[in-house]
């Protein structure tokens, strides 16, 4: 006998009418209905299948063991639900072997905080298995709300509302619009991350969307005490609550005390930031940059932040003097110094554009890349040098190799930024080329990954010998002149270094 098939059936957010027309037949045609309920033994999921049931089906009711209270189980509460699943799957896979079709009911959808995934994942490599996906509870919020979550370029983030509040905090700051599920218990912490994130003012509480006993309130008129499980915070599109709030379309004038500061972080964490950075992001009221860098900077109540790629340093120093023309307090993070192959560039090269005239900049330097690999091996930049970087994304190869030769003939130490990367695998051995036509083989180089993160590695190699495809985008390179040295210390490490006279 054939086994029978698994079918996990999204059920939508609570109204029946919003099931699917494929969920509805495989309900009403299966021979055995599953669903989960907690003790009392009452199942949202199947009151929403009710409509659809036909006499003589088989019902499985798995009923949790715990939901939010304590267990006296051995393993705690992840050992008694494993256990719980475990045993579920045993009497499902016992229909399944005697030929039956079993759903099982899932509210919203079964891959989307479903507990029917863990069936899945239980069953669906012995029998055939079948997902029928159901509207999103935040989908049902967006529509009740009347409001869209997200349009053109904007990005939308789900969270649970379980992360701790700081990292709620962190990533609602840096998405445009958000949804935050499971509530419950964790409204006041959820309460906390809008608020640091400067989105309280811009949420909605949505609770049991498309009930007949929905709620919808704005976030900040909610009284904790009367929050379900069953509830979400919605952040919706900022774009389109600006159109609606009827933003003027004139451009407008430098509002009083705008400005634009540009912070060098240095090469990794707050150990390298400066005082006056430190005093700068958290007088500002908004942080634009890369997302990487924005991760570095810990969130603070009422900021803003405006996180972007990697290739986009011209729209994000727009963003920064747009928002300053507002009279915002803008901080432009940069990893590093923002000087050095960073931001400031960007931002004043932006500012010379007269629609950002009246708009003040200010930067503010950081511990170099450079710099901080330097002093892991002594001070091979000691003398004179130079700061090079091997990307021809701005500047072609040609500018690049004049530049190292002009460096090599006169003998200045070299540091190289962006030797190489996924798309560049070539510069490097070409520069190297090029440094040999003016150095000895044995020149010292330091090849320095990641200074000051977890990943921080740096060796003494030398200029002959250094094989370029063991160098990624994450290091640095310094090539010495005729004059820096090698020194072995006592336990074995070794000091570079460039003496200061040339006698």
């Amino acid at each position: 006998m054939s086994t029978g098939v698994l079918y996990g059936v999204g059920l939508g957010p609570g109204d029946p009418e919003l099931l699917t027309v494929k969920a509805a037949r495989l309900i009403g045609s299966a021979d055995v209905i599953a669903y989960h309920c907690a003790r009392h033994g009452r199942s949202i999921a199947r009151s929403v299948a009710e409509p659809y049931l036909r006499e003589g089906q088989l019902e499985e009711k798995l009923m949790y063991p715990v939901t939010t209270e304590t267990t006296s189980h051995p393993g705690g509460y992840e050992g008694a639900i494993t256990e719980f699943y475990e045993l579920s799957a045993k009497r499902l896979a016992e229909h399944l072997d005697a030929g039956r079709d079993v759903v099982l009911l899932c509210e919203g959808d079964p891959f989307f905080y479903g507990s029917y995934m863990y069936m899945h994942e239980r069953l669906a490599d012995r029998y055939e298995a079948h997902v029928v996906p159901g509207v999103t509870s935040v989908s049902a919020a967006s529509a009740v709300l009347g409001r869209p979550l997200v349009q053109r370029d904007e990005v939308l983030t789900l969270l649970p509302g379980t992360l701790p509040a700081p990292e709620l905090a962190r990533r609602l700051a840096d998405t445009s619009s958000a949804a935050v599920l499971k509530l419950g218990r964790t409204f006041g912490s959820v309460r906390d991350a809008l608020a640091e994130s400067g989105k309280l003012d811009d949420a909605f509480y949505v609770e049991r969307a498309t009930w007949q006993a929905q709620r919808v309130r704005p976030f900040t008129e909610v009284d904790p005490e009367t929050v379900p499980y069953f509830s979400l915070a919605v952040v919706p599109s900022p774009a389109y609550a600006a159109r609606t709030a009827g933003e003027p379309a004139a451009p407008r004038e430098p509002a009083p005390g705008g400005e634009v500061v540009v912070v060098g972080l240095g090469p990794a964490g707050p150990e390298w930031l400066t005082p006056e950075a430190e005093q700068a992001l958290a007088d500002a009221e908004h942080l634009v940059g890369y997302g990487p860098y924005l991760a570095k900077v810990p969130q603070r109540g009422g900021q803003q932040r405006h996180g972007s790629g990697n290739r986009v340093e011209a729209e994000r120093a727009a963003e920064a003097l747009d928002l300053a023309r507002g009279g915002a307090r803008v901080a432009v993070v940069s990893s590093g110094d923002p000087g050095v192959f960073a931001m400031a560039s960007a931002v004043l090269e932006q500012a010379e554009l007269p629609e950002w005239a009246g708009v003040s900049v200010r930067v503010l330097p950081g511990v170099t890349a450079a710099q901080a690999a330097a002093s892991r091996v002594g001070a091979p930049l000691g003398h004179d040098y130079c700061v090079l970087s091997l990307s021809d994304r701005l500047k072609p190869w040609e500018v690049i190799e004049r530049r190292l030769a002009a460096a090599a003939e006169a003998d200045l130490a070299v540091a190289i930024y962006n030797p190489a990367s996924r798309s560049r695998t070539t510069q490097l051995a070409l520069a190297r080329e090029v440094l040999l036509r003016h150095r000895e083989p044995a020149t010292p180089v330091v090849i320095a990954r990641d200074i000051g993160g977890a990943e921080e590695s740096v060796r003494v190699d030398t200029l002959g010998t250094f094989d370029p495809a063991t160098v990624d985008m994450r290091c640095l390179l310094i090539v010495g002149s005729s004059r820096t040295r090698v020194r072995e210390q006592p336990g074995g490490s070794r000091i570079v270094w460039t003496p200061r006279s040339y006698s």
